[in-house]
């Protein structure tokens, strides 16, 4: 068994640490192992069970028996939570409204009130704009034979897409991501007291900052997203203001970091499999397989969890008690080695290369066909434009389990 993890078969129990680096660098090694041993395990860092297989984590997250909220249900007193804390109260403000976490009918009215703007015809008209600032981006670092990618490239490409499409100044772009990255640092395990004092001062200054656009929409509305949210309405209701900043900065957090991770997992992927990138970008059609492929093999998200909105007994046998947590692991599902051929290959041209990083079901990533676009764009331009590109120095994972990607890519040509 690996240094990095422990598995014990007799008793689906494991031990992996998210924070050490030999698993978080390679968190496959551990899900090979489980996926042979047991693809349903209880993982005693985290003191839940997880699902690894294909077919269970697909399933699972279409299950109306689970949850992304259960506070709704049942009392902190009664899930042995602790009471909310003094110095997170601004970040959890944010989390209050957030798609990500509410549920139906309250999901189901914010989600119909933001996802017209996110539907594929509509995000498709945005295709020329990222182009451009493609190449306006790889114009800026081409003559100089080297860039670190991910923030030079990487990173500008979707925080200015989505703020501009929101209605932020693309020069906010930077500062929007800073706010982000402080704030998504919570999702860590182990969060230290630190991290959430700094997250949530990130939160106070995120939440101002909407709240300013959002006064200045109110006397001046435009064509954008953030006036969509103020005035749009299903069945005569509205947004409210707290609604329009947690789902303002919901889909600036999420529009952003995904495809950051995406983007570089993707081209350490490509440039480390040897494949021809000519090849891999050949056509629409194939740079639309490519861009699956790079999203099956390193996703960017790894683990989803959720709760037990009733008492449930699964067909494994399982059974969960309401309020109780399960883990529902999208990287290790998309290696699944009874659903893809040959797995751990990253294989550009298979045709059996569904993946669940985006989830599925009701919280489904509204934001999922921007980044394809997005991605398509970016990867086919990157490649395109410097054929010669080669890893300059070998990358290394962030220190952020849950969210896979990249802490700096060197790259040459």
């Amino acid at each position: 068994m690996s240094d990095a993890f422990r598995l014990t078969t007799d008793t689906r129990r494991a031990e992996a640490a998210p924070r050490e680096p030999a698993f978080y660098r390679d968190p496959y090694a551990f899900y090979d192992a489980v996926h042979a041993a047991s693809p349903t395990f209880f993982w005693d860092n985290y003191g839940h069970w997880c699902f690894t297989g294909f077919k269970d984590v697909n399933a699972l997250l279409r299950d109306k028996r689970f949850g992304r909220q259960i506070l709704h249900l049942m009392s902190r007193e009664q899930l042995g939570m602790p009471p909310p804390k003094a110095h997170t109260a601004a970040f959890d403000q944010t989390e209050k409204y957030s798609l990500l976490t509410l549920e139906p009918p309250s999901h189901t009215r914010l989600r119909s009130l933001v996802n017209r703007a996110f539907v594929s015809r509509n995000v498709e008209q945005l295709r020329p704009r990222i182009e451009r600032l493609a190449n306006e981006l790889v114009d800026g670092f081409e003559a100089d034979g080297r860039v670190e990618l991910l923030r030079s490239y990487a990173v500008p490409i979707p925080a200015i897409v989505i703020a501009e499409m929101i209605g932020m100044p693309s020069d906010m772009a930077m500062q929007l991501v800073d706010w982000s990255n402080r704030m998504v640092a919570m999702y860590m395990h182990g969060v230290t007291h630190e991290t959430e004092f700094d997250a949530n001062q990130a939160s106070i200054e995120f939440m101002d900052y909407v709240r300013t656009l959002i006064d200045e929409r109110r006397r001046a509305p435009r064509e954008d997203l953030l006036t969509h949210m103020l005035t749009s309405e299903v069945d005569g209701e509205k947004l409210t203001e707290d609604e329009v900043i947690s789902t303002t900065i919901l889909l600036l957090n999420a529009g952003h970091e995904a495809t950051v991770h995406t983007t570089g997992n993707a081209v350490k992927s490509i440039l480390e499999s040897g494949l021809d990138p000519q090849a891999l970008f050949a056509d629409d059609k194939q740079t639309e397989a490519t861009v699956e492929e790079c999203l099956r093999f390193d996703a960017p998200l790894h683990m989803f969890t959720r709760y037990a909105l009733q008492d449930v007994t699964l067909e494994n046998g399982l059974s969960f008690k309401q309020g109780e947590t399960i883990g529902l692991m999208l990287g290790a599902a998309n290696r699944d080695p009874s659903r893809f051929a040959h797995a751990n290959r990253f294989d550009p041209f298979r045709n059996d290369g569904q993946n669940v990083s985006f989830g599925a079901g009701i919280h489904f990533c509204i934001g999922a066909p921007l980044a394809r676009i997005e991605l398509q764009v970016s990867l086919k331009t990157l490649f395109t434009r410097l054929p010669g590109l080669k890893l300059a120095q070998p990358p290394e994972y962030k220190n952020i389990y849950h969210f896979h990607g990249l802490e700096r890519l060197e790259l040459a040509w």
